[in-house]
């Protein structure tokens, strides 16, 4: 049996940015993305976020690519918010996503970044903050959709 710990922070958006995730929804949409992830066989350690992005905080397994732990937790959670009409128009992400490689001696730092999410777009929009990422990342090319 292979011994894997490779720890990644996936950060995505919903569709257009629109701000779909206000407190009431953000707390059912997080919870039942957790769930899924767990029968999905998906170790979430992490996840918050703010009105228009997730960040999550993901050990992948052996068998698992970062590609399809995101298409996964994107897509039945989108299925989801639509099935139970959680929102008043349709619900979407957006295509892209952000992953980054996280060392293990960073893991505390990363769960404290996530868990004070409502708390730093008080004074950081989540347009500066992916800025903020592309640009200390090393990403080459800021794409737009």
């Amino acid at each position: 049996m292979p011994y894997i710990k490779i720890w990644v922070h996936l950060i995505w958006t919903t569709k257009n940015r629109f701000h779909f995730l206000q407190k009431n929804i953000r707390l059912k949409i997080f919870s039942h993305i957790r769930k899924n992830a767990k029968e999905k066989g998906i170790h979430l350690d992490f996840i918050n976020g703010y009105t228009d992005h997730v960040h999550t905080l993901i050990s992948l397994g052996s068998n698992q690519s970062i590609s399809a732990v995101a298409k996964t937790l994107k897509g039945e959670s989108s299925h989801w918010m639509n099935a139970n009409n959680l929102t008043k128009t349709k619900f979407g992400w957006q295509d892209e996503y952000i992953a980054i490689s996280v060392s293990h001696s960073e893991i505390n730092r990363v769960r404290d970044y996530i868990k004070n999410q409502v708390e730093h777009h008080r004074t950081r929009t989540f347009e500066e903050e992916y800025r903020w990422f592309i640009e200390n990342h090393g990403f080459s090319v800021l794409r737009r959709d």
